[in-house]
């Protein structure tokens, strides 16, 4: 607007002093060295969103960029780069679980103590359903048991049936595992693992049983916590429904989980973790 108003005036419209806007004029042709590391810094957010399907929010594509990078990066300065970019991570949706009365109920001996000090001491183990056409008639069924030393998925299997055999070959998966003797396994109260036959094989096995309370998803949550990351960074982004191809984008994620996926309370995957601890 200075070719048709004198900057004098437009200055006392803004309520800007003269000088600063002759000092904004000259400065914002100068390229310096926070504008180049900000352009680095916005690439590897760009690659970085795409490589991973928009699922990493700002806290963890900071912890990301620390680890490749050799500077420190704060998350608000992650943040204020997404916005300039319109970049957003992937919101998850919530899940609601239809209840039933169980046939028998073990005690909630976990009673949400999830902190662990050891390895294959603690686990939970759960059942997600996964449409696999727009009607919801058909489904995939993924039985995953997670430990909580450091939240990797240690044994899991899928089917197209929700039966006994399902959580049957992923305790299979299990038992081959050096558990620790005692070692907890908890559940919710679906029907699967208030059978005799489940209570027994996980006697023989020497792994005490716990469920979580009526109603109550958050006695189970650290693999509720799973499905929903699951399903907001695969299921809601793919558009295969073939009962195959899912299966094998699954597995890939669950690799992924397992041995890149950075968390952000460990910031680096549960592989990672556990041999950092070791």
């Amino acid at each position: 607007m200075s070719e048709r108003y004198s900057i004098i005036r437009l200055c006392l419209l803004a309520k800007v002093v003269r000088s600063s806007y002759y000092k904004w004029l000259k400065r914002k042709d100068i390229i310096t060295n926070k504008d180049i590391q900000d352009k680095i810094i916005k690439n590897h957010i760009l690659d970085i969103h795409n490589k991973y399907r928009g699922t990493y929010g700002r806290k963890r594509i900071c912890i990301y960029l620390n680890n490749i990078l050799g500077i420190e990066i704060n998350h608000k300065r992650v943040y204020r780069l997404m916005n300039e970019m319109n970049i957003k991570a992937v919101i998850r949706k919530k899940v609601y679980k239809h209840k039933f009365k169980p046939a028998s109920v073990a005690k909630n001996i976990l009673n949400r103590e999830f902190t662990v000090t050891r390895p294959l001491t603690k686990l939970c183990m759960d059942i997600t359903y996964i449409p696999l056409d727009k009607s919801s008639r058909r489904f995939l069924y993924l039985s995953a048991v997670k430990d909580l030393y450091n939240d990797q998925i240690i044994a899991y299997n899928m089917s197209t049936r929700n039966d006994v055999k399902l959580v049957n070959d992923t305790l299979e998966q299990l038992y081959n595992l050096p558990l620790k003797k005692g070692c907890i396994l908890h559940t919710d109260q679906g029907f699967q693992y208030t059978r005799k036959e489940y209570c027994d094989d996980l006697k023989r096995h020497s792994i005490t049983q716990s469920m979580s309370r009526r109603g109550n998803c958050w006695d189970n949550a650290p693999i509720e916590i799973f499905f929903g990351h699951l399903k907001s960074e695969l299921i809601y982004l793919s558009k295969t429904r073939e009962t195959e191809k899912l299966i094998n984008e699954i597995n890939e994620y669950i690799w992924f989980y397992n041995n890149e996926r950075i968390l952000l309370k460990y910031g680096m995957s549960p592989i990672q973790y556990k041999s950092h601890a070791a």
